[in-house]
This record gives structure tokens, C-alpha cells and sequence, in this order.
């Protein structure tokens, strides 16, 4: 009888220890403070300046590899894979979107990957990826309403380094100065290169979503972050999409597209920001955010509570980074009870066996 009740006691105690430690750790949820170059402002593709007179154009890569046609970010960018001694050939259109004709000139230029942005260098800056690069036009009148294709061809040198070049092929316009105004206004429009050189295949592209917390701007607007870290050997150009689910009222919401312009270099890490209203309840809300890159895709979920002060950081909890798993109170409670049947089956037989 002791020995029975012994063995019950301490089947119960592995319950309440199972239960406690899958629960969360902290109670307030704080991710600390979010990084200094958390809000990426650039576009995911360099963006026309349109002049006073509206002269506008436009600029689309036509073709892609086969190997990436079902990759969205392949069918925007130049993104491709090759070995040293390789040569790539892309169709570009560039297209006059203006009711006169205009003079475009074509080129490629320089562009990087810093604090969580694609950068792109001043005017025709080059880099070892433009040496490689030519174009069988470089100088387009282009009548309104009018496009013309440019072919692009990378000629990568047999002695090339492995590792990621990145690169823009831009098409500008410009309206000159007269004796009144010494200033020129230029417009362009581009197309972004990442060309990635080695012997093989493709390198893997990979993310981890380290973060994820709610936020509130010093000027009152809601805001969802999450920390994203590049776990892979390609850059990746992060979107995705905010759903939030049983709010205040059973409230539902979204769902809500991440801001665009965070581009992650391989190993480095960077924020994808989610623009809310400032209207919105600030919870709790149970959130599901997905991010993506290419055809590379990460869910997590959590709950969370934004802040009642600007410029502060929201509650998380019950957080669950794969969509596969049971939230986290949820499965303390199944093993609680899991362990709680165990216990009287085991006390039950006990007392059959006396």
C-alpha cells in the first residue's frame, strides 16, 4: 500500500514538473530593444524619379533560368548561379511610359547589401560584377509609349572567386538644364543583379525567424518585428504577409504585408517590419506571421499584446516558431494530463493485484 501510494505521489510530481517546464519563462514577454537599423526605407527594386515634365520609364527582366522559373524573386531580379568561365545572357525591356519621346541610357552599376538594405552605389560606380557585364545597347530614343529589349550578357573569368556579387542595370533618363535652371533632373529605373559564383550547385537559401514582438513608434503607429537571420549562402529579399486572429471582441484582422526593402546578406541578421494602424486594439491578438524569400518560407505564431507607451516594445507569449507544433501552454496541459490518466491507471492496477 505505502509502495503504491509512493509511486503515485511521484508520477503526480512528474506532472506538475513536465507541466512547468514547457510553459513560457518569462511572464512580460520583453524582446529587448529592437536593432538601430530596423526601419529599411529602399524599395525592393530601384525606383524611377519621375521629372516635372512626368517623363517616366520602365524597365523588367524577361526572361529567367530554367531551373528558377517557379521563383518569384527570380522572375524580378537577375539571380542566378554559375561556375567560373560561365556565361549568362538576360532579356531586359526598358519601355517610355510618357506621352513624348525621350533618350534612355542603359548601364550597370555597382550595389551592395548593408544594414539590412540593398544599397545601391552612386552613378555608374563599378564593381568586379560590371566588369563582367556588357549590353548590345546603351543608348535608346525611344518615341512615346514606345519599349526596346536589351541583352545582357556576365562574362565570369575561369580565375573568379567563389562568393555573391551584387549589381544593378540601370536605364536613366535626364531633363538638361536651361538658362534659367543649371539643374538636371535625372530619373532611372533598374533592374537588381545576384549573381552567385562557384563549382556546383546552387548554394542552399535558408532563414530563421529569431524574434518576434510587437512594437509602438514614437508617433503612436502599431508595428509588428521580427528578427530574421540569414542562415543560408544566397542573399534573401524578405516579404510576407501579419494575420491576427481572436483579438479584443473576437476581433480578426489582415492579413497585413510586410514593409518592403529588407534584403539580408548571407550570416547577417535584420528586421522585417510590419506596418500597422494606429487604431488597432492593442490585443491580446493571436498573430501568425510568414515570411519569405524566394521560394524559401518561414510561419511563426505567438500572442501578443501591443504597448500602451510610444516608442516601447509589446507582451509576447505562447510563442510557437513552427506551425507544426502545439502552442505551448497547450502541450503542458496535455501532458499534464497524459501523466495525470497514467497515475490512476497505474493506482488502479495496484489495487487488482492486493
Amino acid at each position: 500500500m505505502k509502495r503504491a501510494r509512493r509511486s503515485w505521489v511521484l508520477l503526480m510530481v512528474l506532472a506538475v514538473v513536465q507541466a512547468i517546464g514547457v510553459m513560457p519563462a518569462g511572464a512580460d514577454g520583453m524582446p529587448g530593444t529592437p536593432s538601430p537599423h530596423s526601419s529599411p526605407t529602399s524599395h525592393p527594386s530601384p525606383t524611377s524619379h519621375p521629372s516635372p515634365t512626368r517623363k517616366t520609364i520602365g524597365i523588367k527582366l524577361l526572361d529567367a533560368p530554367e531551373s528558377q522559373r517557379a521563383d518569384p524573386r527570380a522572375q524580378a531580379y537577375l539571380v542566378d548561379h554559375v561556375a567560373p568561365g560561365s556565361t549568362i545572357e538576360r532579356q531586359v525591356e526598358v519601355s517610355n511610359e510618357s506621352s513624348t519621346s525621350m533618350h534612355v541610357t542603359v548601364y550597370a552599376a555597382a550595389a551592395g547589401i548593408a544594414d539590412g538594405k540593398f544599397t545601391f552605389a552612386p552613378d555608374h560606380t563599378p564593381n568586379e560584377l560590371t566588369g563582367w557585364t556588357s549590353l548590345d545597347k546603351t543608348d535608346l530614343d525611344l518615341a512615346a509609349s514606345a519599349s526596346a529589349q536589351v541583352r545582357t550578357t556576365i562574362r565570369v573569368p575561369k580565375d573568379a572567386s567563389a562568393g555573391e556579387r551584387y549589381g544593378v542595370i540601370w536605364a536613366q533618363t535626364g531633363d538638361p538644364g536651361d538658362r534659367t535652371h543649371n539643374l538636371t533632373i535625372l530619373g532611372r529605373v533598374g533592374i537588381r543583379m545576384y549573381v552567385d559564383v562557384g563549382p556546383g550547385g546552387a548554394p542552399p537559401s535558408d532563414f530563421t525567424i529569431e524574434r518576434f514582438y510587437p512594437a509602438k513608434t514614437r508617433d503612436g503607429r502599431k508595428e509588428v518585428r521580427a528578427r530574421v537571420h540569414n542562415t543560408g549562402s544566397r542573399a534573401l529579399d524578405i516579404t510576407g504577409t501579419l494575420s491576427l486572429a481572436d483579438g479584443p471582441g473576437g476581433l480578426h484582422a489582415g492579413p497585413f504585408p510586410v514593409k518592403t526593402g529588407t534584403t539580408v546578406a548571407p550570416g547577417d541578421v535584420a528586421e522585417a517590419v510590419v506596418p500597422l494602424d494606429a487604431q488597432l486594439p492593442n490585443g491580446p491578438w493571436n498573430a501568425e506571421l510568414t515570411l519569405r524569400s524566394g521560394l524559401v518560407e518561414r510561419t511563426t505564431r505567438a500572442t501578443i499584446t501591443f504597448p500602451t507607451t510610444p516608442g516601447g516594445a509589446g507582451a509576447v507569449t505562447a510563442s510557437a516558431a513552427d506551425p507544426g507544433h502545439l502552442p505551448t501552454p497547450m502541450t503542458a496541459v496535455i501532458a499534464t494530463l497524459v501523466l495525470a490518466t497514467v497515475c490512476v491507471l497505474l493506482r488502479r492496477s495496484r489495487r487488482r493485484h492486493r
